[in-house]
């Protein structure tokens, strides 16, 4: 019920993407993914870029 509140669900994973299919196939929602592969943390601009590039579509 949350999730379906919102019109875009962006989740940012430290991998393939694992918890974005899970979210998606559990609860039927079209949740984006935003992956980053190489054992560094996501840096706030990168984040704050690709959530906003969601929203603008």
């Amino acid at each position: 019920e949350v999730l379906k509140q919102y019109d875009k669900v962006v989740i940012p994973e430290m991998n393939l993407g694992q918890l974005a299919t899970l979210i998606r196939a559990k609860y039927l929602v079209d949740a984006e993914s935003y992956n980053q592969v190489n054992g560094m943390p996501f840096k706030a601009e990168q984040l704050a870029t690709a959530l906003k590039e969601a929203i603008d579509g």
